[in-house]
């Protein structure tokens, strides 16, 4: 998008203003300004009322945005970020603004973040202990921070401003929302997942929900530090990886799915070629032969969308060792559990579940979802066939995200599916909010693990609670 397509759209629908100075004529809004700002005279020591902060920041934003090269290519940030950066430098010295060094400073970010950023939220989206950003409407943003919520300062102008962030995000990936199509998923360049939905749908205001993800994938190390899981859980989880059993990552929303699945992932050979399959593409495979397929929302007639579903059965002629589905929701769940069953072993993908017994029935939900005509019976001897483990994840009250079950999925007997969980938490205490407790084995040998010594994959003794 050039600059001048790029600051028009940050004008809500003002045509030809009037030169800036002139008798009665206003300034076009602009992202974080006050709609229809007037001109205002410089400060002098006669000012009879003292302008803050802000209402300095929108007018010298004003001169800015009116004095950049429109041809300017925004491609080019460091170029870009130069010229914010001179034509303040002389804007504030034609108005003999007295700012400090610190204000000076932070006006800059802020007018270069409203011109080439998204705005408000860019201080957000640097400070790494976020981890993720809810704008509910203009005035109210929430942040997560170490799994609590934090009502924030920032605000929005009106609803428009959060709308042309919106529009911001979502136009380089070829999205688009409306009163038509008012809700959104997408993602920021560096990952970070996004969702947007805007009124009549939300009644108050463009709602923006984004998951932010680390600029480097977390590592074993990472969830060990943070007490997600043991050691002796991920040699177990890595030995499940490389003897290509079928896993679902289980949990609540915001429990940690996606990094687990990443780090899951990770484990998965190089020499191997796997297919991501997602809504929005946030997974962050480091392997060379990775294929990410991303599904594509209807366009504005309501025609061309091509669900997760259409991408796994396309997946399945792609020649694929694994297929990752970053989330299966409904239908595609069916064409999921025929790729595990018929040699595509050691697929993975997540699911919403309150624990392992939940994602079957789940599992077994979504494929009635696919509109087959099948028995239940049908549907668990598939689910039960497909499926080798469950890795169950879950936010506790403190904020804390732990694995809290692993379980492994036996079989059939009758019309029930058999589970028997390997590594469970139990909880001991609380102490000062804090939840405490273990993470250890059950002490039962899963079955599978017969796969492990047929491709010399050697487990540690005592690995399950008991020497063998």
């Amino acid at each position: 998008m050039s600059l001048l397509k790029r600051i028009e759209s940050a004008r809500p629908g003002s045509s030809a203003p009037a030169a800036p100075g002139a008798p009665g004529s206003n300034l076009p809004a602009i992202p974080g300004g006050p709609p229809n700002a007037p001109v205002t005279p410089r400060l002098t020591s006669q000012a009879p009322v003292r302008e803050s902060f802000r209402d300095v920041k929108f007018r010298i934003q004003n001169r800015v945005i009116q004095d950049l090269d429109p041809k300017l290519d925004l491609s080019n940030q460091v170029e870009v970020r130069r010229q914010i950066e001179e034509i303040f430098g002389k804007v504030i010295d034609e108005e003999g603004l007295a700012l400090t060094r610190a204000e000076r400073v932070r006006m800059l970010e802020q007018i270069t973040d409203e011109i080439i950023g998204l705005g408000p939220l860019e201080p957000l989206l640097r400070d790494e202990s976020i981890t993720e950003v809810m704008v509910n409407g203009p005035r109210q943003v929430y942040i997560e921070r170490s799994g609590k919520l934090e009502l924030t300062n920032v605000v929005f102008q009106n609803d428009d401003h959060v709308m042309r962030i919106i529009d911001r995000i979502i136009a380089p990936i070829g999205r688009r929302v409306d009163e038509s199509s008012p809700m959104v998923d997408a993602r920021l360049t560096d990952g970070s997942r996004v969702n947007a939905i805007i009124p009549p749908l939300s009644l108050v205001g463009p709602v923006i929900t984004i998951r932010k993800f680390s600029a480097s994938p977390f590592t074993t190390d990472d969830l060990i530090r943070f007490g997600t899981a043991t050691p002796d859980m991920f040699e177990f989880l890595r030995a499940c990886v490389e003897a290509r059993l079928n896993v679902f990552v289980s949990g609540g929303t915001g429990s940690g799915k996606t990094t687990t699945l990443n780090v899951l992932s990770s484990f998965i050979p190089n020499d191997e070629r796997i297919v991501t399959i997602e809504d929005a593409a946030e997974l962050q495979l480091r392997q060379e032969h990775v294929v990410t397929l991303e599904s594509r929302p209807p366009n504005i007639e309501g025609k061309g969308a091509i669900p997760i579903r259409e991408l796994v059965r396309n997946a399945l002629r792609m020649r694929p060792d694994r297929i990752i589905v970053g989330e299966c929701r409904s239908g595609e769940a069916l064409d999921m559990l025929q790729a595990m069953n018929t040699g595509h072993d050691g697929s993975m993908s997540t699911g919403h579940a309150n624990s392992p017994r939940d994602m079957l029935s789940r599992l077994e939900t979504m494929v009635l979802m696919a509109g087959v005509d099948l028995p239940l019976r049908a549907i668990r001897e598939q689910v039960a066939s497909a499926v080798d483990l469950i890795v169950h994840q879950s936010r506790l009250k403190d904020g804390t995200r732990r694995i809290t079950n692993i379980t492994e999925v036996q079989g059939m007997e009758g019309d029930v599916i058999v589970m028997q969980d390997v590594f469970v938490f139990e909880q001991t205490g609380v102490v000062e909010g804090k939840i405490q407790g273990k993470l250890k084995p059950t002490g039962i040998r899963p079955k599978f693990v017969e796969k492990f010594e047929v491709q010399g994959i050697n487990l540690p003794p005592g690995l399950f609670g008991f020497t063998y």
